[in-house]
């Protein structure tokens, strides 16, 4: 039972949480293993890896990253610097990093050094509210028709928050990019929690696009998705993939699973790798259970009643959890200047490495004369806009102005980030810009 350490009393809230968690309780017993026998076999489903298999040392690298889209100080993390971008992923190159304010989503693209491979993440749910969407995921249903797949059913909060969203967009158009860029590297999705399956409907659509072969998935402690349908032909389409799952973690356990409900239930794809310990007397063992090829293996995860909270914000010792407390928090100034879900900027900041078109209407900002050494001589866009990219930390100057309409605000650089902002009217009155010599120092305000 959860309680709010500041109050004694429970107040109506906590107490129709504290009924839904015994609910829970109730009915995630009844879709045990053990109360599943006797009411018909398991779902039965054709798998294949293609060759591909668990990889310990890989797995302790990606989680890092999971770990680290969770950061807030969103410069500390473009030019990742920040406490959680050590390690095991130094020499990391952020390409972009997408923040949606509205929905309180964030997601990385970027190059790995260590497994070279094109790398997104995805966040998970903020650590302030995890107990509160762990109720609502309880309650999803199956409500959309995954597109091509007639049987196959997501739920839609899911779908939305990656197909109707700028998440996307922009990810596909950083893949593109990077693959331009540096090569046919392989693609690596990862993700934690609500962000796992976030990364699992990625790591599908950069599938078809690009072919099975080229994309690699692994996720921690995420929930089930989509029908036994939706399981199979993720399988068949992602088969490289690798969901781990951590000793008593509540949320692979929800949506609930029940096998006598057919294609009207949720239904895990493969392939788990369960984290568990066992204790023998004074002896404690770490386990890494290779699961089969079902995605609900019932003597995995499932074999335990997973009610843990704590399981889930830990994986392989590293924390998956905002690096925060705040609604939707995140900073993007050594000062701390803090954004949150009222700000008009179209609902989402993007911050990127690589040049991008809004609607051909955007300000250029130009680095300083005795900065000219710093950077490329400008070159002409394909939209016959002059850019000018820099290595430098310092962009100061009055940008020009292209169009009269509706404008954004653009920085293209080789080691700072972008600020696409767009106003809502034409009068550039409506946003208001200080800029610094340092660009560590540079506010965006609207």
């Amino acid at each position: 039972m959860l309680r709010d350490a500041s109050s004694s009393a429970m107040s109506p809230r906590r107490r129709m949480a504290a009924a839904v968690l015994v609910l829970m309780g109730l009915l995630l017993s009844s879709a045990s293993p053990a109360a599943a026998a006797g009411r018909g076999g398991e779902l039965k489903m054709k798998h294949s890896d293609g060759g591909y298999s668990y990889n310990r040392t890989l797995a302790h690298i990606l989680v890092q990253y999971a770990s680290a889209v969770y950061t807030s100080d969103l410069t500390s993390l473009f030019t990742w610097t920040c406490p959680r971008c050590q390690g095991d992923t130094k020499g990391f190159e952020m390409i972009e990093i997408i923040v949606d304010v509205e929905n309180c989503l964030q997601a990385f693209v970027g190059v790995a050094p260590d497994p070279q491979s094109i790398l997104i993440a995805f966040r998970g749910t903020q650590e302030h509210s995890v107990s509160n969407w762990i109720e609502d995921l309880f309650w999803k249903q199956l409500d959309v028709t995954y597109p091509g797949m007639p049987d196959a059913m997501v739920h839609h909060g899911f779908y939305s928050a990656y197909y109707n969203t700028t998440l996307r967009r922009e990810i596909l158009e950083s893949v593109q990019w990077a693959r331009k860029t540096y090569g046919r590297l392989p693609i690596n999705v990862v993700g934690h929690s609500m962000g796992g399956a976030l990364a699992s409907l990625c790591a599908l659509d950069l599938s078809v696009k690009y072919g099975s072969h080229e994309v690699q998935l692994m996720t921690f402690g995420q929930p089930r998705i989509g029908n036994p349908a939706f399981a199979a032909y993720f399988s068949e389409q992602v088969p490289r993939t690798i969901r781990v799952t951590h000793q008593n973690d509540i949320v692979p356990h929800l949506p609930p699973y029940f096998c006598y409900l057919g294609q009207w239930t949720y239904h895990h794809f493969p392939r788990e790798v369960w984290l568990h310990e066992t204790i023998i007397g004074n002896v404690i063992t770490k386990n890494e259970t290779i699961c089969d090829g079902s995605g609900e293996d019932p003597t995995c995860s499932r074999s335990v009643y997973g009610r843990s909270v704590a399981d889930h914000l830990e994986y392989y010792g590293v924390s998956l959890h905002a690096d925060s407390r705040g609604t939707c928090q995140f900073v993007m100034v050594s000062t701390n200047t803090a954004y949150s879900s009222t700000i008009e900027v179209d609902r989402t900041i993007i911050l990127a490495r690589y040049p991008q078109e809004w609607h051909a209407t955007y300000w250029v900002l130009r680095s300083s004369p005795e900065d000219k050494e710093r950077c490329e001589e400008p070159r002409t866009d394909e939209n016959q806009k002059r850019i000018t990219r820099c290595k430098g930390l310092r962009l100061v100057g009055i940008a020009r102005r292209y169009a009269k309409q509706d404008f954004r605000i653009r920085v293209t650089a080789w080691r700072i980030p972008a600020f696409l902002i767009r106003s809502r009217e034409s009068s550039n009155e409506h946003c208001t810009t200080n800029w610094a010599e340092e660009t560590d120092k540079i506010s965006l305000m609207v």
